[in-house]
């Protein structure tokens, strides 16, 4: 059996922001348009003409600016092969190439130096990347705080003994299956100790919660019914690590431990256009999801999916019918061979 090894976390590498990010289009456009409302506060002497030269920038500025974001957008996955070095210097060079040519161009009758816009454009752009450099710096312990929040609150103390004493109630009358639990166990804890800090395939966490559900299945019997829905999702989607497996946990937990009768668990995932939905579900029991442990799980999922995918992802909690269901959205990214 292969033993269980932490690997030491990697360098964080300095990157270029992604530009089809929906979070990083937002903060580039609120933060160029208050560079612009800046530079025109300290420009105009005259309080009485703010007003005009305000609606005057933003009327230069928005066509320019949506140029730019769109060639960004566009030219986005050769940026991502480019050193940062290189890539901050394309990026600030497309900037002032697009607001000199607007200049000259379609505004060149309003009086605006075209080497004066192209120097702004230049200077913002390098301000937007420091600060978007400076986010990704900030983040990146956030990232193993999140990690290592993940180890304290996933797999409970009690999984872990109930599971131990499953084992032990079969090793005699079932060897094969009780060595077959404890790989099981062990290749579950491995996954909690390597570094989780990169997006991993669907299909290796759909395996890992498979993995985790058998071996509740060992001690909870004919209880635990579990219901898979995920045809329709590719396996191929990258998705945080850990994602999944928690809820699986909270749902067995919550709404079949406490039951005396046998309970469905459902798992549904799907693609829709560029986005991916998993909802899993749960029978309700009365009491048990406010429990602590239940929120720190999902709190640190909707924390980790926001460290990964900023505002394209989102986690939601409804109860419907007697239903507790935990609802996941993540932008479809397919992983590389």
């Amino acid at each position: 059996m292969e033993s269980i090894k932490q690997k030491p976390a990697a360098p964080v590498s300095r990157s270029l922001p992604d530009f089809r990010n929906l979070g990083v289009l937002l903060r580039s456009l609120l933060l160029v348009n208050l560079l612009a409302l800046a530079t025109v506060v300290i420009a105009e002497a005259d309080v009485r003409r703010l007003g005009g030269a305000v609606v005057a920038m933003a009327g230069h500025l928005e066509a320019p600016l949506f140029v730019c974001m769109l060639a960004l957008y566009l030219i986005q996955p050769l940026l991502a092969r480019l050193s940062w070095i290189a890539g901050a210097l394309t990026v600030v060079v497309l900037a002032a190439i697009v607001a000199g040519g607007f200049v000259q161009g379609l505004y060149a009758g309003a009086g605006v130096s075209p080497l004066r816009a192209m120097l702004w454009a230049a200077a913002v752009a390098t301000i937007g990347l420091l600060y978007f450099d400076y986010r990704s710096r900030r983040y990146s312990p956030a990232l193993t705080e999140a990690r290592l929040l993940a180890l304290t609150s996933r797999i409970r103390p009690h999984f872990l003994f109930n599971a131990l004493n499953a084992v032990l109630g079969i090793i005699r009358t079932d060897a094969r299956r009780a060595e077959q639990v404890l790989e099981e166990i062990a290749d579950l804890f491995r996954v909690l100790m390597r570094d989780n800090r990169e997006l991993v395939p669907l299909a290796e966490e759909i395996a890992l919660c498979e993995r985790y559900l058998d071996i509740e299945q060992l001690r909870l019997g004919d209880r635990l019914r579990v219901r898979w829905q995920i045809e329709e999702c590719p396996g191929d989607a990258m998705v945080p690590p850990l994602m999944l497996q928690p809820l699986l946990e909270n749902a067995v937990y919550h709404g079949v431990e406490p039951s005396g009768v046998p309970v469905e668990i459902g798992i549904r995932a799907v693609r829709r256009s560029g986005e991916i939905r998993i909802e899993v579900e749960n029978p309700v029991v009365e009491g048990r999801l406010s429990h602590c442990g239940n929120r720190m799980a999902l709190d640190n999922i909707r924390e980790r999916l926001m460290l990964f995918f900023d505002l394209e992802a989102g986690l939601d909690i409804a109860e419907t019918a007697g239903i507790y269901r935990v609802g996941i959205r993540l932008p479809y990214r397919r992983g590389t061979a």
